[in-house]
């Protein structure tokens, strides 16, 4: 674990690094939006950014290995990520992980609302298309699997957002509804960003239901199930079911990464204020701070969920034991 953990730093630190553009740019252009014909002290804001220094000593003060210096008092302190901080933005000076915990309930929202509309639509058609294998029902949900792992997700919300515009008139509410304010309005506002996000999950967890349904079906345990004249209701929930969900719940855990990157696209086309939305501003301003960081808690989730997926294993097959 902790040397995974070092490694990410060390990836997140130099992708972010490798990013088109400069800061000292995009603040240079910021400011002659407003006067036209300023010129800007590149080394005086590289030396306020703490840009000034070399790329490792830069990922020594992020980690908190070295000390980093205050720009005004000239004070040296260690904050960085051994010490519970993600730094500082390179506009306005706040801390990250504060702005990472405002945005954070949103974002859980969407993403948890997707898994959970995914498994709603996976479960159901993949456990009745194995059961029905080579029926209609089968080769409609098969289909539909495979259509919704073509459809990307940015081009689907885009086509939500636009097409009932034109031909209806409506579109989705781009208004931010608090959930304490209006618990109704608020789930309102993500069912159509999450069951856009659902719908790709969905895909590849049905796939998969049906193709570990059936390989349970086949086993010799099944065939005797089915002649001592158990009824099929009870063999497909006490057995076949609690046998094929192992590789499911795997497959649930490593589409966290999906449910990352989904948040991104829908919080941009639906302007919902979460993490996504706030990574997205941040790579348009190269502020790497705020990419970094939150980069840097993305990757934290999914390795921490991987962990997790792994704790569950034992209680779904008792023959998983870690010594």
């Amino acid at each position: 674990m902790i040397p995974t953990l070092l490694l990410l730093t060390i990836l997140v630190f130099l992708l972010v690094r490798f990013i088109p553009g400069d800061v000292v740019d995009a603040i240079e252009a910021q400011l002659q939006s407003f006067s036209p014909g300023i010129e800007v002290d590149r080394e005086a804001v590289q030396r306020l950014l703490g840009l000034d220094v070399p790329v490792h000593v830069q990922y020594g003060r992020w980690i908190g290995v070295l000390p980093t210096p205050d720009p005004i008092t000239g004070e040296s302190e260690f904050r960085g990520l051994l010490q519970g901080s993600l730094g500082r933005s390179l506009f306005g000076n706040f801390p990250i992980e504060a702005e990472i915990v405002r945005r954070l309930p949103l974002t859980i929202e969407l993403g948890v609302m997707a898994i959970v509309i995914g498994l709603l639509i996976a479960l159901p058609v993949g456990i009745y298309s194995a059961i029905r294998q080579d029926t209609a029902i089968d080769y409609t949900g098969r289909t539909l699997a495979v259509v919704g792992l073509a459809t990307p997700n940015f081009w689907l919300g885009i086509m939500v957002m636009v097409f009932p515009a034109i031909w209806w008139g409506w579109s989705p509410s781009m208004k931010m509804i608090p959930f304490t304010e209006d618990p109704l309005g608020n789930l309102g506002m993500f069912l159509i960003p999450s069951t856009i996000l659902g719908t790709a999950l969905a895909a590849g967890t049905m796939r998969m239901t049906r193709t570990m349904m059936l390989e349970v079906l086949r086993q010799d345990y099944i065939r005797t199930a089915w002649s001592k004249g158990l009824k099929e209701r009870v063999i497909v929930v006490r057995h076949v079911i609690k046998n094929a969900l192992i590789p499911i719940v795997t497959l649930i855990g490593l589409q966290m990464p999906l449910v990352v990157g989904g948040s991104v696209i829908m919080e941009s086309i639906f302007n919902l204020p979460g993490l996504g939305r706030f990574l997205l501003d941040a790579l348009n301003t190269r502020n790497y701070p705020i990419v970094s960081g939150v980069n840097m808690f993305f990757a934290s989730v999914v390795l921490f969920n991987n962990l997790l997926i792994d704790l569950i294993y034992p209680y779904l097959d008792p023959r998983v034991r870690y010594e």
